[in-house]
């Protein structure tokens, strides 16, 4: 045998055998490689684009912002400082006394008056203040300073027909008929020139009147203006009607025209009554003697409001020992009016200072030789002491010529109106708005 050149058959395929198990790793190593690239081709754009955002994390909400509202009234001894201290510096609220100057000076704040803090995440952001029934004062804070204005107040006004029937006095029929006093006050001061409401009064008298009613943020807030009024006093009936005769100013005036405003006043009260007439002889209850009275005592309650008669200077103004605290008043036509036992006097009261009518120019009191709270008015012409009751005041200028057809079309649906016929309302709604914008 020639075992050298021709081995076995076994020994051959045993040599393939190890020759074989390289390739083998190779080609496993190669089929994965393979397997990867074609799983990592599969995956989509879109796959590839989601995954970030599935591991992205969420932004907290946004936190809501917290407002507040701290409303209240001015407190006696309130002043702007004491009321913004927790939220300005001194020197920034006297910066803002600076700006606020011209608009409205904040020192002239009133005790009574309501008032608004707004806060925003308990930062400042608005102070509102009622300068009367009609303005606003605006403060805002901003990046520049302080933003300071005075606006009107925003009311939704709606015109009523109210009427009633005195029993005992206007403010009993008002109050009965569920207003308040504010009407009566206010009915007073346009028939105070015809009417005396303290000695003309009878049981069965009544009134009508077309008066606003204010209402703000849905809440009543008092009366605006009394458009036209009727009022019966013993029999005669008086007629009011609000109309503005070019650049004057708006007042009152009959269905003919005439102006319902005169040299004087029926009384310096409005209500009240009187304790002691006009006299020549009466016995005083303090000296016990008989004496001249030639004055009118109205008893009212101390503080009660004295007001003016009419147009006047002040002539004289102090304290005696008879007189109390008192104001002498010269008008028109040498007439001169005298006002006694004042608990004290008006703001401003001085010698020399001009008065208009119906100006309150003191309060009623008991100073001086008095018994109790009451006015002791008198009246001279010409130095002569005269009844306040028998002056024939002479009326005020009427209608204009050229505005008397305008006052007619204007007062005749107001009229219908106050007999209640409705057909007019939407004429009379018309009327009320032309007035508004004049």
């Amino acid at each position: 045998m020639n075992f050298d050149f021709n081995p076995p058959r076994v020994l051959a395929r045993t040599r393939r055998k190890k020759n074989r198990t390289p390739l083998l790793l190779v080609l496993l190593a190669l089929i994965g490689t393979l397997f990867l690239l074609t799983n990592r081709q599969s995956v989509t754009p879109t796959e590839a684009r989601m995954t970030p955002v599935e591991t992205t994390i969420q932004a907290p909400p946004i936190p809501e912002i917290r407002r507040e509202i701290i409303e209240g009234a001015i407190r006696p001894g309130d002043t702007i400082t004491n009321l913004l201290s927790a939220y300005f510096s001194p020197r920034d609220i006297h910066d803002l006394g600076q700006e606020s100057r011209g608009v409205f000076p904040l020192s002239n704040i009133c005790a009574g008056k309501p008032y608004k803090i707004c806060l925003t995440d308990g930062s400042f952001e608005q102070f509102e203040y009622d300068i009367d029934r009609d303005d606003l004062l605006v403060i805002r804070h901003t990046e520049e300073g302080f933003d300071v204005e005075r606006i009107a107040i925003d009311y939704t006004v709606e015109t009523s027909l109210v009427q009633g029937t005195i029993t005992s006095s206007l403010f009993v029929a008002v109050a009965e008929i569920g207003e308040s006093a504010e009407l009566a006050m206010t009915l007073a001061d346009i028939f105070a020139w015809d009417v005396n409401f303290i000695l003309d009064i009878r049981e069965g008298d009544s009134f009508k009147a077309l008066v606003e009613k204010r209402y703000r943020d849905g809440e009543p807030a008092g009366y605006g203006r009394i458009m036209a009024a009727e009022f019966t006093n013993r029999g005669e009936t008086f007629q009011a009607f609000l109309f503005k005769d070019g650049d004057n100013t708006a007042s009152y005036y009959d269905a003919k025209g005439k102006s319902l405003r005169k040299a004087f006043l029926k009384a310096p009260l409005a209500f009240s009554r009187i304790s002691s007439g006009f006299t020549l002889k009466r016995f005083h209850p303090i000296s016990k003697t008989w004496k001249a009275h030639p004055a009118i005592d109205y008893a009212a309650s101390t503080g009660t409001p004295i007001k003016a008669v009419g147009d006047a200077t002040i002539t004289k103004i102090g304290y005696t020992k008879y007189n109390g605290n008192f104001i002498k008043l010269r008008h028109a036509n040498s007439y001169e009016t005298l006002y006694l036992h004042m608990s004290r006097f008006a703001k401003g009261m001085k010698r020399g200072k001009k008065v208009a009518q119906g100006k309150i120019i003191g309060y009623v009191g008991s100073t001086g030789l008095a018994t109790g709270p009451h006015l002791c008015f008198r009246m001279f012409k010409h130095g002569t002491p005269v009844n306040p009751y028998k002056i024939k005041a002479p009326a005020a200028t009427p209608i204009s010529r050229e505005r008397m057809a305008e006052f007619q079309a204007m007062s005749a649906p107001l009229m219908a109106r106050l007999q209640g016929n409705n057909t007019y309302q939407a004429k009379a709604d018309t009327v009320e708005n032309a007035v508004h914008s004049q």
